[in-house]
């Protein structure tokens, strides 16, 4: 049976390619991008500075048209769309990644990465490119990561200080068995929802709560609803910025290396942004009135634990890419 959501995006694939037709690799090119996050987001602002530097770096003959707020629909529309060909860029959280490319799992295990800066060595060295990589099993070409912070619980009902305090909470979770098991595993019940249901899902009691970053907490008001916050920081799921294959092979060689190039030298673009404005919500939402709770770490990473165990004893590859991470804590 095919759902209103997988209709809409058949269209679109199909209205995109249809108006989009053969491409000479030596024309000027617009490349569609898109990101769920509003204007001002650290990682919408690194895709603007991206297409700047592109259209400098050619004369206009290469640029970006950036399609933020998720005027395009859900990631997982995002990435069906670049894998066929009718969108050139997704930018796409790893929740969205963790079912269909299982390499990406490790990235956003519990209590993986120690802090940001354990995080960045792992994406800038061997696990991060061997990852990057696996995109091409499906029709993508991985252009580089971008962070999105520690990722902490919040929720309408009480204070958090320890897994058991999380029992029987409904909490959202990205669409990912790895998120799913780890919610699960401390206690709380995990609801899946796309990023854009959360704020309603969240005033109407749908669900007790979330877990996400300070700034996503920040910018999509949740903070308004959910006036609970504790410092879990149990999982740093990173972003990916995605190409579609078919416009890399589409692009002349030079151009191909150019987005690259351009790419991976928005990272530090996007972390610098990124470390400015997650002091500044943090503040913003405090400031709010939103109770902070420190938490057990301890006895978090412990409940936690059984889940990487779990799928390391089920997947070589994943224990690898896992002691591999773990090397560089």
């Amino acid at each position: 049976m095919t759902t209103r959501r997988a209709f809409l995006a058949g269209s679109l694939v199909a209205t995109l390619a249809a108006c989009r037709g053969a491409h000479d690799p030596a024309a000027p090119r617009v490349l569609t991008v898109t990101d769920v996050h509003v204007e001002g987001y650290p990682t919408v602002e690194a895709l603007k500075w991206l297409g700047a530097r592109l259209a400098e770096d050619t004369g206009g003959r290469l640029s970006l048209r950036l399609y933020h707020s998720g005027q395009l629909g859900r990631e997982n529309d995002a990435i069906d769309l670049a894998r066929h060909g009718a969108l050139d860029i997704a930018r796409v959280h790893m929740g969205a990644l963790n079912n269909p490319f299982p390499a990406t799992r490790v990235l956003s295990s519990p209590y993986v990465f120690d802090s940001a800066a354990h995080l960045r060595r792992a994406l800038d060295g061997a696990p991060g490119r061997e990852i990057l990589g696996r995109f091409a099993d499906r029709g993508l070409v991985g252009l580089a990561f971008y962070d999105s912070g520690a990722r902490c619980f919040y929720n309408t009902r009480r204070a958090i200080h320890a897994p058991a305090h999380l029992a029987g909470l409904k909490i959202r979770v990205p669409p990912s068995d790895i998120f799913m098991d780890t919610v699960r595993a401390l206690g709380a019940n995990p609801t899946p929802l796309p990023y854009g249901e959360v704020f309603s899902a969240l005033q109407t009691r749908l669900i007790d709560g979330a877990e996400n970053n300070w700034k996503t907490f920040h910018s999509t008001r949740q903070f308004e609803e959910a006036r609970h916050f504790a410092l879990t920081e149990h999982s740093y799921a990173p972003e990916a910025l995605l190409l579609s294959r078919r416009t890399y092979d589409a692009l002349n060689p030079a151009d191909r290396e150019r987005v690259i190039e351009r790419a991976r030298e928005s990272v530090p673009v996007m972390r610098a942004m990124w470390d400015r404005v997650e002091a500044e919500t943090r503040a913003a939402v405090i400031a709010a009135g939103v109770a902070v709770s420190e938490v057990d770490r301890a006895a978090f990473r412990a409940a936690a634990a059984p889940v990487l165990e779990t799928y390391a004893r089920a997947d070589a590859t994943f224990a690898r890419l896992l002691a591999a991470v773990r090397a560089l804590a």
